[in-house]
């Protein structure tokens, strides 16, 4: 569940020690991501950031890369960011098609929870599902061989929850599921809860962090569907403002 030291103002939480270093290179975008910036920290690292704002403010950036295509080995994540996405999320995920959609799957009567669990489940498995989750995908990889985790697709159930509450993932777009398939760990930024017509609890969902989620894997770089990443991208530049108005 989210701390609610998530929901107070994140301005008081950033170390603003690293706010509005100098910067001389204008930025580039990302090859793989249009929507990341690229800021020249010194001949072999940069700063990857959603603001286009020249000099950047690396408190709010995603992270440092020390490789012109960002992998799990060159990739830092910036720890100060982490917060404000689950802000965002918790604020708006119920808001997004894509996150809507899984909801409204939900409360069809075609399929249950079967073998490791689809991209909707049903209460009974909630607290297992969230175990395997950070387990991570197991010994055998990705394959989806009897490996924990939400496993391959070939193990996976159905969508639809039987009628009853459950939950339904806000994943990264890098490496979206099959149809009716759970998203990998690395790419689950958090969970909505559901009743069994498909809507959201209290009408929020009750947002939980997954606390598996990586910024970058092998599949790709941070990517959030356009209607969050556009609420993240508002909130980012609303505090990279009130950090200079501080200064």
């Amino acid at each position: 569940m989210i701390q609610r030291s998530i929901l107070r103002p994140i301005v008081a939480t950033i170390r603003t020690s690293s706010f509005r270093a100098r910067y001389s290179s204008s930025p580039t975008k990302l090859q793989d991501n249009p929507y990341i910036f690229v800021f020249p920290l010194s001949n072999s690292t940069n700063l990857l950031t959603l603001l286009p704002t020249n000099p950047p403010t690396p408190s709010l950036a995603l992270g440092h890369c020390t490789s012109a295509r960002p992998t799990p080995s060159t990739f830092t994540e910036n720890p100060d960011v982490f917060p404000i996405i689950h802000e965002v999320l918790a604020a708006h995920a119920t808001e997004d098609p894509v996150v809507r959609s899984q909801a409204a799957m939900f409360a069809s009567q075609a399929g249950s929870a079967l073998g490791k669990g689809g991209m909707l489940f049903s209460r009974s498995r909630a607290s297992q599902q969230r175990h395997e989750n950070m387990r991570g995908p197991g010994k055998t990889g990705r394959n989806g061989s009897d490996s924990g985790g939400a496993g391959g697709a070939s193990n996976q159930g159905g969508i639809g929850g039987a009628g009853r509450g459950g939950f339904v993932h806000v994943s990264d777009m890098r490496n979206p599921p099959d149809f009716g398939r759970v998203a990998w760990p690395e790419d689950i930024f958090g969970s909505l809860e559901v009743d069994g017509t498909g809507e959201f609890v209290d009408g929020t969902g009750r947002y939980q962090s997954s606390g598996t989620y990586r910024m970058v894997t092998n599949e790709g770089i941070f990517g959030l569907p356009d209607t969050l990443r556009k609420k993240l991208v508002a909130r980012l530049t609303e505090l990279e403002q009130q950090l200079e108005r501080k200064s």
